[in-house]
């Protein structure tokens, strides 16, 4: 009997942990709100699963906070696919999703199709996301034939930051909701299963929630989209620096790692570090 019961604890534990899929997250349309983090290594990726944050976003936010670019416009296929391979290998249950970067879908739909088919191949990761809306649902649509599911992203496009001319709210204007809307109809249309909706106003990400049967996925979206991203530095404080208004820092790491970094500097330089109970004999 006690063995019995231990079997069914195990098994009970192993479906509790298996990876969450595009079913789980999309029947949580207009339910409990989605979460997702980004990630770009190992031990990050181990945290955020354990924490049971639904989904993790590898994104090509890469290039800013762990590569030191100026933007994302540098970052490589390459460079994704080494950091999802690290992301994929720290975690179990949540949902990972890879960003496609500049120039690896833009140029034709077969460029958009190999590169997502190569990320996802090399990875491991559950879906890959790409920026644009009307303009690029071929490239959605040819990539979810060739069974690899998609993330749209629209409003404030990262890769598109010199079109726009810097990084601005989107949608105020009449006519640019209307584009947005239009952008994503088109996108859901297409296949994507889930929209990041980027630095638009709360009541249009509001209205987009409530059109399209794609789950939203907002960051500086306001209240009603189905779920939240935020990078994980800046919710952390790990940076310092400038902080979006959309963020909410939920710890202060740049003063505790910057405090307990001179702490380290004095103790070498005072011969505190190392002492008696960290010298082997």
């Amino acid at each position: 009997m006690l063995t019995a019961l231990r079997i069914v604890k195990k098994v009970t534990v192993f479906f509790e942990r298996m990876k969450k899929t595009i079913n789980d997250l999309t029947a949580r349309k207009g339910g409990t709100p989605i979460s997702m983090l980004t990630a770009y290594d190992y031990h990050t990726a181990m945290t955020i699963d354990e924490a049971g944050i639904d989904m993790i976003l590898v994104g090509d936010s890469l290039g800013n906070v762990m590569l030191g670019y100026e933007n994302t416009l540098a970052v490589t296929v390459d460079d994704m696919i080494h950091h999802g391979k690290a992301v994929c290998r720290g975690t179990k249950e949540a949902f990972v999703v890879i960003d496609m970067p500049f120039m690896s879908y833009q140029p034709s739909v077969e460029d958009a199709v190999r590169n997502a088919g190569r990320i996802m191949k090399e990875t491991g990761c559950q879906a890959v996301k790409l920026e644009g809306g009307v303009e690029y649902a071929d490239r959605i649509k040819a990539i979810v034939q060739a069974g690899i599911p998609v993330v749209a992203h629209i409003g404030l496009t990262p890769q598109s930051v010199n079109a726009f001319g810097g990084y601005k709210v989107q949608g105020r204007t009449d006519k640019a909701a209307q584009k947005l809307l239009e952008d994503a109809r088109a996108v859901s249309a297409a296949g994507a299963f889930a929209i990041t909706l980027e630095c638009v106003p709360e009541e249009l990400a509001k209205t987009v929630t409530q059109e399209v049967g794609a789950i939203t996925i907002g960051i500086g979206a306001g209240r009603y989209c189905d779920g939240q991203v935020l990078v994980y530095q800046d919710m952390l404080g790990y940076t310092g620096g400038f902080t979006p208004k959309f963020v909410k820092k939920y710890a202060d790491l740049h003063s505790v790692m910057l405090e307990a970094f001179k702490e380290y500097k004095n103790d070498c330089e005072q011969r505190l570090f190392p002492n008696e109970a960290q010298s082997y004999v």
